[in-house]
């Protein structure tokens, strides 16, 4: 499993830097995100804070995994401090064959959202029984 790029080159004769259109023009920053595997498929930790239930955007499409998450501002308040400015986040994987997409599920808990990437049915790992005469 790769992470996805996004086309970003420059035009060295005209000096004009071409990017491929994907998003609205909003701050993102790449979540920190942990992979790890076992027998039944992957694990990813994705680490979102200030992201809520109607704030994320998980989806599957061509494989692809997207994860979108927008953080609620703190409009109207004035702070004394602030060294901290919320970031909505967007990241992208592009998913093998080797993943059953019709079953990736998800659960979002304290920050951190939990994906399950189970392995497809011809890929996991089984035991051949073996017949003795």
């Amino acid at each position: 499993m790769a992470e996805k790029t996004m086309d970003n080159t420059q035009n060295k004769e005209n000096q004009i830097a071409k990017c491929e259109e994907t998003r609205e023009p909003e701050t993102y920053v790449t979540p920190v995100t942990d992979i790890y595997e076992e027998d039944k498929g992957l694990y990813m930790m994705v680490d979102l804070p200030g992201v809520d239930q109607d704030g994320l955007k998980l989806s599957v499409e061509e494989g692809v995994l997207t994860i979108e998450g927008h953080v609620k501002r703190n409009e109207g308040k004035e702070y004394l401090v602030r060294e901290f400015e919320p970031a909505n986040y967007y990241r992208q994987f592009e998913l093998s064959e080797a993943v059953d997409q019709e079953g990736i599920n998800a659960e979002l808990k304290n920050g951190v959202l939990n994906i399950f990437l189970p392995r497809a049915k011809a890929v996991q790992p089984r035991t051949i029984e073996v017949k003795f005469s």
